[in-house]
């Protein structure tokens, strides 16, 4: 850390001092911050204080950001207009879309239509450290009823808020979140064990899952009713399908969550997928679409090998909670998934 010289003599910040500093510069973000002061510098160590990640006005800022650049880059199909403020999951999921249309349409996107999200509610947790995060829960005009649920990352106080996970939920699979007196919502730490599964191993169980099922996770759209559908489509006559399913979660695929009222987690994690589809002798692969097409390298003569990106949301109950009912009593139950195809390959 560089230091500022000074008299010698420095004093700390009182609680109350670094409260009103942090709600007017956000200081708490950063790892080290400098503030002059009448008798020299003062050192703030905001690794080491939990505050909130960040203001609500500051949030309701990004999330105005975020919807802007968004629109531009879908409207001209350039993913260079959004790529500074997506990250993770959904940004591979979101300059793979732009890519692939760009190729279809270099002159843009025919069929535009602006997103907006309105109705928006911000859960901000108090937190040590980076990564600093928040959850926007907004109501859009796409996507039905659904609320879209859009998590916001940066990894110092210079950076520009990014979304890493995007997934779309029922409303009424919103849950309620843990709150304190001010207001802030509590980060539940990746290995934190009160859980029925620690958010830093849903990524490769939700994997293994769809290879070889088991009891973690619920019956519903994105656990039993996918793997049901998989096992339609590998014993098609002339037609081998396979899936190979793997964890995300290095980097800005690293999971995050929040606690939920019951004590529970709201838990958003990546997982990465292949589906290779290989024709019989005499056959060949169903024609692609032409986005598939625009991502795919090589030429498709007996077999098509397509990669996904896919975030994913999930109730994560407390250890022992039992809730939930019927077959889906204690275990996670996944409120929401995004798939992107990010790549293919022909052979």
């Amino acid at each position: 850390m560089s230091r500022v010289r000074g008299p010698r003599r420095r004093r700390r910040l009182s609680r109350v001092e670094l409260r009103r500093l942090e709600r007017k510069v956000l200081i708490a973000a950063t790892v080290t911050a400098l503030s002059w002061t009448a008798s020299g510098c003062v050192v703030v160590h905001g690794e080491r204080e939990v505050l909130p990640a960040t203001t609500r006005a500051e949030a309701a800022r990004a999330l105005a950001q975020f919807t802007d650049v968004y629109n531009k880059a879908d409207k001209a199909y350039d993913g260079s207009l959004d790529a500074g403020h997506v990250t993770g999951a959904f940004g591979a999921i979101d300059a793979a879309r732009l890519k692939a249309g760009h190729i279809n349409s270099p002159s843009g996107n025919a069929g535009h239509t602006p997103l907006t999200l309105t109705d928006a509610r911000f859960t901000i947790p108090k937190k040590a450290g980076w990564p600093r995060w928040f959850l926007a829960d907004a109501k859009g005009n796409k996507g039905g009823s659904a609320r879209w649920l859009l998590v916001f990352v940066r990894d110092d106080l210079n950076e520009t808020w990014k979304v890493a996970y995007l997934t779309l939920v029922a409303p009424a699979s919103v849950p309620k979140f843990e709150q304190d007196t001010d207001g802030w919502a509590e980060a539940v730490p990746a290995d934190s064990p009160g859980l029925t599964a620690r958010p830093s191993d849903l990524s490769q169980a939700y994997a293994t899952y769809l290879k070889d099922g088991g009891d973690t996770f619920a019956p519903g759209q994105h656990t039993t009713n996918w793997r049901a559908l998989r096992a339609r489509n590998a014993v098609k006559p002339g037609l081998a399908t396979q899936y190979i399913d793997e964890p995300l979660t290095n980097g800005a695929y690293a999971p995050l969550a929040l606690r939920t009222a019951d004590g529970g987690a709201l838990v958003f994690f990546a997982t990465h997928h292949y589906m290779k589809q290989t024709a019989a002798a005499g056959a060949t692969v169903p024609r692609p679409n032409k986005a598939v097409q625009a991502l795919t390298k090589g030429e498709i003569k007996q077999s098509l090998t397509m990669e996904f990106v896919s975030n994913e949301a999930v109730l994560d109950p407390a250890a022992g909670s039992g809730s939930g009912q019927g077959e889906s009593q204690g275990k996670v139950a996944v409120v929401g998934r995004v798939q992107g195809m990010t790549a293919a390959q022909g052979g």
